[in-house]
């Protein structure tokens, strides 16, 4: 999407002139049903950063590509990591639910996380100054994969010394599980008379608006990789290049945190945005 401006220049509308923050959360409510050796091996950051949440940023953070050839996708997705700065361990955060070391093939001291939030950042013309920030984890409130753009609070509020106070930032949220779908989050004027103000979002589902189930995530991979089509695999340089980006946290981790089940992690994930705060559908958020 473009914007024209009166100099008869187009500017991106993505960038951080109007873009404050990104946020993507892959949040389950179901534990490692099981796995323990598997996790015990893994965590979440190697099971889940380096893979799922890196290929919803890059999708959301890439450059339009030349054509839908998968290498064309593949190459603006690497730039995208290839822009990227190292994760700083300073702005991650590592949990650890509750009774995760009750699980069978779970040492009663681990130190593996099964929750992780990290604020990253893109080093490009169109993203540098803007907070990518990124979680996923088990045992959570509930399950939700979404992305959203949060937009900058206007610099001069029209509706000062008025009843009308803003109740949160402008928002354009993905929906990529459950209910899949597009929503704009907006403030809005209440009918009557005076200016109180209430919030508000308008929504599309794919499943409501075309009457139909949507294919689930892997049954949509085996069917590309039974086509031959790379376009939703990672090639060898995104992935080398994804594990570059996380090695220094891999290398010197902070310490696990630990969280009660149900909840959406620990507090110290809620102070890494301060003062902004996580956003998911239909939780209040700032």
């Amino acid at each position: 999407m473009v914007v024209r401006f009166a100099n008869g220049l187009f500017e991106p509308i993505w960038n951080r002139r109007y873009i404050d923050n990104v946020q993507v959360t892959v949040a389950e409510e179901i534990g490692i049903e099981g796995r323990g050796a598997f996790y015990e091996q893994t965590g979440t950051i190697r099971d889940m950063v380096a893979t799922h949440l890196f290929q919803v940023l890059t999708i959301l953070a890439m450059e339009p590509p030349v054509s839908f050839e998968p290498d064309r996708l593949r190459d603006e997705k690497v730039r995208v990591l290839r822009a990227m700065l190292p994760v700083d361990p300073r702005r991650v955060v590592r949990g650890q639910y509750a009774g995760y070391r009750d699980e069978p093939d779970v040492a009663k001291d681990s130190q593996v996380e099964t929750f992780a939030a990290m604020q990253v950042f893109i080093d490009s013309w169109r993203w540098a100054g803007v907070p990518f920030n990124i979680r996923t984890g088990k045992k959570l409130k509930r399950k939700a994969t979404e992305a959203s753009l949060s937009f900058r609070h206007v610099p001069y509020n029209v509706f000062k010394g008025t009843d009308a106070t803003p109740l949160g930032r402008d928002a354009l949220i993905f929906r990529i599980q459950p209910n899949e779908g597009i929503s704009i989050a907006l403030n809005i004027k209440k009918p009557g008379l005076g200016l109180e103000m209430d919030r508000s979002q308008l929504d599309f589902e794919y499943e409501r608006a075309f009457h139909t189930p949507l294919l689930e995530a892997y049954e949509y991979l085996l069917l590309e990789a039974m086509e031959g089509d790379h376009s939703l695999f990672t090639r060898e340089d995104e992935v080398e290049r994804a594990w570059e980006l996380l090695m220094p946290v891999l290398e010197n981790p902070p310490p696990v945190i630990q969280y009660e089940p149900g909840s959406w992690g620990p507090v110290e994930a809620d102070e890494l945005l301060l003062p902004r705060h996580w956003h998911v559908t239909n939780v209040p958020s700032e």
